[in-house]
């Protein structure tokens, strides 16, 4: 069986030394050049740059950053197609920015990162955040396996009119999969749904939850028609209605709910709410790792292995 490059990489990830405090972190990222040489064992299986352009392994350096392809001519950086492509700020405050964001056990604030990096701009802070919030759910991740509760709840934005918490404006509806083994909670996927629908709900299971697993609901027949598509149906038979969330489901949502009262401070925007829903279940499925510093190259590598973001107001 071939692996992929990013399974390499991950397979190096695992053998590779990672910071285990702070002491350690200060030590091993102090200059560029090591947060670079870093990158490049997390990008490239055993170190070595790879051509983005012909694949070719063989290549010399330019500058001290700069490789070009010995095949091609190609020249690029170890951060060229990068979530740290043109990035104006030094690897080493993105890798301290990241240290940070990981070691929060309750996440953490574009206050408090703009404080300990000594940015100038609060949109500086606020849009490197939101842009490793969207490092935190890689594509390639596993999927939910065995049995899987799902439900669907509405997540109200904070305004500072409490009335209008009600108002449908101001909701979003979120699809939430939990995986449950032997009666206990384990990993969990949420996303935003347009509506309660077949087509939305299955797709959302589709992409989350590998065939053949069973899947637990409230019995809304929204659900019905998954045993053709691979799945065991099962309806939940504690729901009292149809509206009911499995028992599982509830607890992560209200986890949930608390956590966004106090992540953004009871402030977030709707517009980016899937930005925040990534982050939790990135530190939720993490919960139970011996160590929270397998966060930080956890995110570094799904950094290096996501395209640019371009939608965010660039940096101040």
């Amino acid at each position: 069986m071939h692996l992929t490059q990013v399974e390499q990489c991950a397979k190096i990830l695992i053998m590779k030394h990672y910071p285990i405090d702070i002491l350690e972190f200060e030590n091993e990222f102090q200059t560029e050049e090591q947060c670079r040489d870093y990158l490049m064992k997390l990008r490239y299986p055993g170190g070595q740059y790879i051509c983005p352009k012909c694949g070719s392994d063989e290549s010399w350096k330019v500058t001290g950053t700069v490789f070009e392809c010995k095949n091609c001519h190609h020249q690029s950086t170890v951060i060229a197609g990068t979530l740290f492509q043109d990035s104006r700020k030094p690897l080493s405050l993105w890798f301290k920015a990241i240290w940070y964001i990981t070691s929060q056990k309750n996440g953490a604030s574009a206050l408090g990162l703009q404080k300990l990096l000594g940015l100038g701009s609060y949109r500086t802070a606020w849009t490197w955040l939101h842009k490793l919030r969207r490092a935190m759910i890689h594509p390639g991740e596993e999927f939910l396996i065995g049995v899987v509760e799902v439900g669907t709840t509405f997540i109200s934005a904070p305004s500072k009119d409490e009335k209008r918490n009600c108002d449908t404006d101001n909701n979003s509806l979120i699809a939430v999969a939990v995986e449950v083994t032997q009666g206990r909670i384990g990993r969990s996927r949420m996303s935003i749904i347009e509506n309660i629908s077949s087509q939305n709900l299955h797709a959302f299971i589709k992409s989350n939850v590998e065939f053949g697993s069973t899947i637990v609901t409230g019995g809304q027949n929204c659900y019905s028609g998954l045993s053709n598509k691979g799945y065991l149906l099962i309806t939940n038979k504690k729901a009292k209605d149809d509206k009911a969330l499995p028992p599982h489901v509830y607890t992560v949502v209200s986890l949930l709910k608390n956590w966004l009262l106090g992540t953004p401070k009871g402030s977030y925007s709707k517009k980016y709410l899937g930005y925040y829903l990534d982050e939790y279940c990135f530190r939720f499925n993490r919960k139970n790792s011996k160590s929270r510093r397998k966060l930080f190259h956890r995110l570094l590598q799904n950094a290096v292995h996501m395209q640019p973001i371009t939608d965010l107001k660039s940096e101040l």
